[in-house]
C-alpha cells in the first residue's frame, strides 16, 4: 500500500469489518467510525493529552447533584461496559459471561452490565448466531442487541473493557472528541482497560475477533473471557468492599 501524503486526509476504501455483504457500500457510521491504524495513530493513557473543558455552571451543577444524592455508593450498582468492534461477537459474549458469573455469586442486584461497539453498523442486531451457540453450550445465554458506544457511557460506567488495542484506541479517540462537546470527568479515560489484562490462566494480551474464523475461534474467545471475567469480578469486589457489605 502506498504511504499516505500529508495535508488533506485521503479517504481509504477499506472493507467494513463484520459485513456479510462485501459488495454493498455501508453508510458512514453516524457516531463512531472504526479508524484504520493508517488514519489515526493508536492512543494510550500515557500519550493522551487531556485538556480541561467545562461548560458554564457545570461545577455548581455537579456540586448540587452530589449533595442531593445521599449514600450514592451504597445504592448505585457497580457498572461494567464491555466493548469490541461491532458488538456482535466478543463484547456481547463478555457481557453474558460476566452476567452469568455475577448471578452465580448472588450479586446480580449489585451490578449494571452492558456491552457496545465502536461502530454502529450492526445496531439493533442480535449477537452472531455462532457466538450465541458456543455460549449456549457452556450454559451462558446472550440476549443483548448491538449498539454503538455513546458519550454518556463515560459517565454512567465505572469501568470500560476493550477487547483489543484497536478498540481501546478508538474508545479513547471518541472520548477525546466528545469531551469538547459537553463536560466529562477529566480522568474518565482511565476507566478504559484491556480485557486480557485481567487474565490469569492465559498469556494473550487481546481477545481475538473470531468473526472470519472457524468454530475454534469462538471457543477461544470464551476461554479468555471466562478467565478474565472471574479475575475482573474478584478485583472489583476487592476494591469496592461496600458491594459485599451491603448484602
Amino acid at each position: 500500500m502506498k504511504a499516505l501524503h500529508s495535508g488533506v486526509p485521503t479517504q481509504l476504501n477499506l472493507p467494513l469489518c463484520h459485513s456479510t455483504h462485501p459488495s454493498l457500500k455501508p453508510q458512514s457510521p453516524t457516531l463512531l467510525p472504526h479508524f484504520s491504524s493508517l488514519q489515526t495513530p493508536k492512543l494510550n493513557s500515557n500519550s493522551l493529552k487531556i485538556i480541561p473543558c467545562f461548560s458554564s455552571g457545570s461545577a455548581t451543577k455537579a456540586s448540587m447533584s452530589a449533595s442531593s444524592t445521599p449514600s450514592s455508593t451504597e445504592t448505585k450498582p457497580f457498572s461494567v461496559l464491555f466493548v469490541c468492534l461491532g458488538n456482535i461477537c466478543r463484547s456481547p459474549a463478555a457481557e453474558g459471561v460476566f452476567t452469568d458469573l455475577v448471578k452465580k455469586r448472588g450479586l446480580d442486584s449489585k451490578f449494571k452490565i452492558d456491552s457496545a461497539g465502536t461502530i454502529n453498523y450492526h445496531e439493533g442486531n442480535q449477537a452472531d448466531p455462532r457466538m450465541r451457540a458456543a455460549s449456549q453450550r457452556r450454559g451462558i445465554v446472550i440476549t443483548s442487541l448491538s449498539r454503538p458506544i455513546k458519550v454518556a457511557d463515560f459517565r454512567d460506567f465505572d469501568v470500560i473493557l476493550a477487547m483489543d488495542e484497536q478498540n481501546r484506541a478508538d474508545i479513547l479517540e471518541a472520548f477525546n472528541r466528545w469531551r469538547f462537546r459537553e463536560p466529562l470527568p477529566e480522568d474518565a479515560y482511565k476507566k478504559v482497560k484491556l480485557m486480557c489484562s485481567y487474565c490469569k490462566k492465559h498469556d494473550e494480551t487481546e481477545v481475538p475477533d473470531p468473526y472470519y474464523g472457524g468454530p475454534q475461534g469462538f471457543e477461544k474467545v470464551l476461554d479468555l473471557l471466562e478467565d478474565a471475567c472471574e479475575s475482573l469480578l474478584d478485583s472489583i469486589l476487592a476494591e469496592n468492599k461496600h458491594i459485599l457489605d451491603s448484602q
